[in-house]
C-alpha cells in the first residue's frame, strides 16, 4: 500500500484517473442512450448497474493481465494480416457499436412502426445484456492502456474505482441532458459510430492507429462538433426542439400507451 504514495506512482495514478474518465465517457454515453429506452423508474438502476459491471469487468481483466497479454498473439492470418484475440474483440465490438448506433438513429428519425400495436418497451435484461457486451470492449481498451502506463495493481485498481465514482456521479446529469436535447442524442449516436469505426481501425491496423494519431483526429472532430452544437443550443435558447420517436409508450386518454413521440 505504501507504494501508492510514492511520487512516481501518484503521478501514474493521476494520469490513469484522467484517462479512465476520458475513456469512460464513451461508455457513459452508450449506457445513457440505452437506459433511456427503459421506463423512468428503471433508468437510474440501469445506469448504476451498467457502470458497476464495467468496473467489475476492468478489475477482473486487471487480475488477468497474463491472459490479456496472450490475446495479442496472432490466431490466424487474413490477407497477410495477423489477427489476434484482442483484434477480434475490437473488430466485433466496433462493428456492433456502428450497427447499434445506426439502428438507434434510424429508430429515432425514420421508424414508422410507432403505434400502440407495434411499440415495445425495451426490457431491463436486454438493455443490461447490450451494456455488458460493449463494457467488455471498452474495458479491454481501458485495461491495456492502464497496463501500458503502470503495471502496479495498487495504482491501476484505485484509478479505475475513482474514475467509476466520477462516472457514476455524472451519469445521471449526462443522461438527462441527452434526453432533454434531441440533437445531442443524435450527435452522441454519431460519436458512437465514430468510436466504433476507431475500434475497427485499431483492431485491424494495430499500432498504426497510434503512429498516425488517428484517435487525436477523431477526438478533435468530436470536440469541435460538440462545441458547435453547444453554441447552437445557446443561440436557439428555449425554442421547441424537434421530437424524436420513443419506444416507451406515453399514457393516452384511456390510460394505455399511445404513439406520441418523446
Amino acid at each position: 500500500m505504501t507504494e501508492l504514495f510514492q511520487a512516481e506512482n501518484l503521478v501514474a495514478l493521476l494520469t490513469l484517473v484522467i484517462l479512465e474518465i476520458v475513456l469512460g465517457i464513451d461508455n457513459v454515453i452508450f449506457i445513457a442512450i440505452l437506459s433511456g429506452k427503459l421506463p423512468p423508474s428503471q433508468q437510474a438502476r440501469a445506469r448504476s448497474t451498467g457502470i458497476g459491471l464495467a468496473v467489475l469487468a476492468r478489475i477482473a481483466l486487471l487480475f488477468s493481465i497474463a491472459w490479456i497479454m496472450r490475446l495479442t498473439y496472432p490466431l490466424f492470418t487474413v490477407f497477410q494480416h495477423d489477427v489476434s484475440g484482442r483484434d477480434l474483440i475490437l473488430l466485433i465490438g466496433g462493428l456492433f457499436l456502428i450497427g447499434k448506433s445506426t439502428y438507434e438513429i434510424h429508430e429515432k428519425l425514420e421508424s414508422a412502426g410507432h403505434d400502440r400495436n407495434t411499440q415495445v418497451t425495451a426490457t431491463f435484461v436486454s438493455v443490461i445484456t447490450q451494456i455488458i457486451l460493449i463494457d467488455i470492449v471498452f474495458s479491454l481498451d481501458s485495461v491495456i492502456t492502464a497496463v501500458g502506463i503502470s503495471g502496479n495493481l495498487w495504482v491501476m485498481v484505485p484509478a479505475i474505482l475513482v474514475a467509476a465514482a466520477v462516472m457514476l456521479l455524472f451519469a445521471g446529469p449526462i443522461a438527462a441532458y441527452v434526453e432533454r436535447h434531441p440533437t445531442m442524442k443524435i450527435l452522441a449516436l454519431a460519436f458512437l459510430i465514430l468510436i466504433g469505426f476507431m475500434l475497427v481501425l485499431e483492431g485491424w491496423l494495430h499500432e498504426r492507429v497510434e503512429e498516425l494519431h488517428l484517435k487525436n483526429y477523431a477526438y478533435f472532430a468530436m470536440a469541435f462538433s460538440l462545441a458547435v452544437e453547444m453554441v447552437n443550443l445557446r443561440v436557439r435558447g428555449k425554442s421547441q426542439p424537434v421530437l424524436l420517436h420513443s419506444r416507451i409508450p406515453a399514457p393516452g386518454p384511456d390510460g394505455e400507451g399511445d404513439s406520441r413521440p418523446e
